[in-house]
């Protein structure tokens, strides 16, 4: 048989066969028939006993770096629990989940950016989990009630160390100063990393104080935006601009590489951390949430709870360039430590996602596209 129905299914033959012809069947033959069927009932409890003994988790995820294999592998040696996993782009999987419905398989959606993760909140896909671990070790400004983040990043300035003092960069709003007219680089204002940060700064100085901002950054700009973060740095590096932002973990792998052109080019770099006179710097998360119609949610809750634990979170830091979210966990990275300490914006991660909306419009609106 392949599976516990094809095992019922020939259990009821049987069984049929044993009542119509019982009557011609000898008294041996009926023996050993009721033998059989023993036998056969016997091995379907077996089967179905060891299928809900399998303890899996279903992850859907949109973090795509290899080094999460060893964090997987290692929830698995402790928990005995199978990852089953799904990787794609997080829009996809938003879609794919909303197409499931209550047929998702889906036991936790994990992601790299706060207002995604409010996005698959606000259609209704993520669940409250209640874990006394999970708010204990988590800060309150740093989790919702339906998901949590266990790594952060920072969106920092950069700048070219012959081409802009650093004292002219020291804050988000510096980048819309006169005097850094065509010297701007920047990804597309329609990047969740860039929406996070234009919505923390209208949740600190309103729309209309950072509309102007905006305008006054593609005033700026030394060409039209493109690219991703690792290409600001390196066009910051070149010359080709003056000062871009860009998410701390791009930077620390670039500081950490092999390649020795890689690290002379950051020579070239130098890095700010906006803010510190006053809010912080802003800080992205990576993070996740048990899914609504969770097939496992204890197995969900497990892998919730490990990713704060400690072994997890200095995994984030030492595997892939990421701050901890648990304020006691101590990391190992070297290019973080480089990098020095810095005081984060503590703007509660989930009321970005209440203002991502306000940011696109002001941003098209501004031209910064």
């Amino acid at each position: 048989w392949q599976s516990p129905a094809q095992l019922a299914g020939l259990l009821q033959f049987r069984s049929a066969v044993a009542w119509g012809g019982g009557l011609l069947l000898s008294t041996n033959r009926r023996i050993a028939m009721k033998k059989t069927l023993t036998v056969l009932s016997l091995a379907l409890l077996a089967v179905t006993a060891a299928q809900a003994q399998e303890k899996v988790l279903n992850l859907y995820s949109a973090r795509h770096y290899q080094t999460d294999e060893r964090l997987y592998e290692n929830f698995t040696k402790q928990t005995g629990i199978k990852i089953n996993r799904i990787e794609g782009k997080e829009d996809e999987l938003m879609e794919r989940l909303r197409n499931e419905g209550a047929n998702s398989p889906a036991d936790v959606f994990i992601t790299v950016d706060a207002t995604r993760l409010a996005v698959a909140d606000s259609y209704g896909l993520f669940a409250p989990v209640k874990s006394k671990l999970l708010e204990s070790r988590i800060p309150a400004h740093l989790h919702t009630d339906t998901w949590f983040a266990f790594s952060t990043r920072a969106r920092v300035i950069i700048y070219n160390r012959s081409a802009v003092k650093a004292e002219d960069v020291q804050t988000y709003a510096s980048l819309a100063d006169p005097k850094l007219k065509g010297k701007v680089c920047s990804r597309s204002g329609a990047h969740p990393y860039n929406l996070s940060l234009v919505a923390s700064l209208i949740a600190h100085d309103g729309e209309a104080k950072t509309e102007e901002w905006a305008k006054g950054v593609v005033a700026n700009f030394a060409r039209a935006p493109k690219g991703g973060d690792t290409d600001q740095i390196k066009s910051v590096a070149a010359g080709e601009c003056g000062v871009a932002v860009s998410n701390t973990y791009y930077l620390a792998r670039l500081i950490r590489s092999d390649k020795v052109e890689d690290r002379r080019m950051m020579e070239r770099v130098g890095i700010v951390w906006p803010n510190q006179a006053n809010r912080g710097t802003h800080i992205n998360i990576s993070g996740a949430g048990m899914v609504k119609t969770a097939k496992n949610p204890e197995a969900a809750v497990k892998f919730l709870e490990y990713l704060a634990s400690d072994e997890a979170q200095r995994y984030f830091a030492d595997g892939n360039n990421e701050w901890p979210v648990v304020p006691s966990v101590a990391t190992n990275n070297p290019a973080l430590e480089a990098m020095g300490k810095f005081k984060a914006d503590e703007l509660p991660i989930g009321n970005l996602a209440r203002n991502v909306a306000v940011a696109q419009k002001l941003l098209d609106r501004a031209g910064y596209r």
